[in-house]
């Protein structure tokens, strides 16, 4: 018995344990990063991913590209996390995090192979990712959040390459304007921005350049029948969540009927119901109805007759905004409605797009809308996420306050301080802080590359001019040349960048931190043996199964 192991998992279980499980972990993360690498900067390229419906996306959205590719493949998924975050906390950089992430795993295994231990790279990684943070506070450029020029430049920065280059100015003014109309002044003095008062809507069939920052909402419905009054000044708007129907009942009912006056009796019941609400409408002194349920043919005939406007089938989430734009409660019972519940605003109809414009008369009413305008379906929606990204980051930047030069002029001085800070470190934690400095220069590199530029004499240039001084030093993409980045316009926010710092260093530590991988059941694949799966090893536990619907 003492000669033989003891076997505690099942037949069809696997096991990776050690520098196995490690090296097959860090070659998942960096399938991730390569996967998105391409897309950094404004000459990153597009990818096109067809999901199993067949529905395509084409973006170079970091965080978009990862959600809607199908990864199988645990370690995988963590780093897509990262991505996430990345967006929910700061809005933009999700790719600079991912590539972070899988270059400092690339550096994580070459020291692994020199025999470091994880747990040293750990602790480097971290006093690295601390340091960096410091120096990101003392390289930061402070920004008065009324000062709308830097700002513009931020959005700028944020939509240069997601295919708003023809309008990106004409679009991050409406960005910025944008937020400042949903920016507040805090009890503490600061400036709080509430995005939830940006509503965007998108229209196809137009240019970028007539898109358009419209104070309060857009409904893109038609009224229930044509001849009601389309612009009402002055309104008094009710917003319902209840059908103007007769109700079903709830159970399956049979009627015996003896002769057809008992059937009169009960349809003339039924339109009797109907008159009672609409009466109801029209007695609390609403003269516009937006309805997100259905609304019955002899109602909306009623409603027509008395001059009410009435827009049946409203999306909840338009009907939720409209509450704040025309400080207006929904409606959930008629019965109990009063003249309280109504939005005070005007309605006009745009026939030419089709739209309803709604704006609040009430000091407590607020929120705008972004119409977002753009020749195809594809071309719209790319811009709707370029314009998302943008109004996050100015946002961030409105709050925070700070910015730093873009262009990768940040990550090689983070690179050349760090180093400097490396020689006062000691034992082998020294090496890791090396290797952390060594990944920030990915940023830089890949920018040259996706420009069609040389990496190396880009990095050089760039090395050579941040160590006589220049540390606002970036690579525009455009000439190739070395210029102050700041002075030229590339301005990024200090929140975003240190937000990737601080998550590419954490997760990138836990991936290091994982010596043993056991799978239930037996999750071998075919077509590994031909190279199917990046991570090789552990068959489906090492690929990312959905990465071939992309190109």
């Amino acid at each position: 018995m003492r000669s033989q192991p003891m076997i505690i998992l099942g037949e069809d279980s696997q096991r990776v344990q050690d520098k196995d499980a490690q090296e097959h972990n860090i070659s998942a993360a960096r399938a991730v990063a390569e996967a998105v690498r391409t897309t950094l900067g404004p000459k990153g390229m597009d990818k096109m991913l067809v999901d199993s419906m067949g529905d395509v996306t084409i973006t170079n959205d970091g965080v978009t590209i990862l959600k809607e590719m199908d990864i199988d493949n645990p370690t995988a998924e963590m780093i897509v996390e990262v991505a996430e975050t990345q967006e929910d906390e700061a809005g933009d950089g999700t790719t600079t995090a991912v590539a972070l992430a899988g270059e400092l795993l690339k550096n994580a295994q070459e020291l692994i192979e020199q025999e470091i231990h994880p747990t040293a790279i750990i602790r480097g990684f971290s006093m690295a990712a601390d340091r960096a943070r410091e120096e990101i506070d003392d390289i930061a450029e402070s920004v008065d959040p009324e000062d709308t020029d830097v700002l513009q430049q931020v959005a700028e920065t944020t939509m240069t390459g997601k295919g708003t280059e023809v309008n990106k100015e004409f679009l991050a003014e409406l960005v910025v304007e944008a937020v400042r109309a949903v920016t507040v002044e805090s009890e503490d003095g600061g400036n709080v921005v509430d995005l939830e008062y940006v509503n965007i809507e998108t229209q196809t069939g137009r240019s970028a350049g007539e898109s358009e920052l419209l104070d309060g909402g857009v409904i893109s419905k038609d009224p229930v029948q044509e001849n009601m009054p389309t612009d009402v000044e002055d309104a008094s708007v009710l917003l319902l969540n209840e059908p103007i129907e007769v109700e079903e009942t709830d159970a399956s009912a049979e009627i015996s009927l003896s002769n057809p006056d008992q059937l009169q009796n009960f349809l003339d019941q039924e339109d009797s119901r109907l008159r009672e609400k609409v009466d109801q409408i029209e007695d609390i002194g609403a003269d516009v109805v937006f309805c997100q349920k259905g609304i019955d043919d002899l109602a909306q005939h009623i409603l027509a007759k008395k001059g009410i406007l009435a827009v049946r089938r409203t999306k909840q989430s338009d009907v939720g905004f409209l509450s704040e734009v025309l400080d207006a409660s929904v409606v959930s019972d008629l019965d109990s409605a009063s003249s309280e519940d109504l939005g005070q605003g005007s309605v006009r109809r745009d026939e030419g797009d089709e739209l309803f414009y709604v704006e609040g008369a009430s000091e407590e009413s607020h929120g705008v809308t972004l119409l977002i305008r753009g020749s195809t379906d594809h071309v719209v929606d790319e811009l709707e996420r370029g314009i998302t990204d943008a109004l996050d980051v100015v946002s961030q930047t409105a709050s925070d306050g700070r910015v730093l030069a873009g262009g990768g002029a940040v990550e090689v001085e983070l690179a050349s301080r760090l180093r400097r800070y490396a020689d006062s470190v000691e034992g082998r934690e020294q090496l890791a802080v090396e290797s952390f400095a060594d990944a920030f220069e990915l940023v830089p590199r890949v920018l040259a590359e996706n420009a069609g530029l040389d990496p190396i004499d880009t990095l050089v240039d760039l090395r050579s001019a941040h160590d006589n001084g220049r540390g606002r030093a970036g690579l525009d993409v455009f000439s190739g040349d070395i210029e102050d980045t700041f002075e030229a316009g590339v301005v990024e926010p200090a929140h975003a960048k240190g937000q990737a710092i601080s998550s590419a260093a954490e997760s990138a530590n836990l991936v290091l931190k994982i010596d043993d991988i056991i799978a239930a059941g037996d999750l071998s694949t075919e077509g590994d043996d031909e190279g199917g799966a990046p991570g090789g090893g552990m068959g489906g536990m090492g690929g990312m199964g959905g990465m071939g619907g992309m190109t």
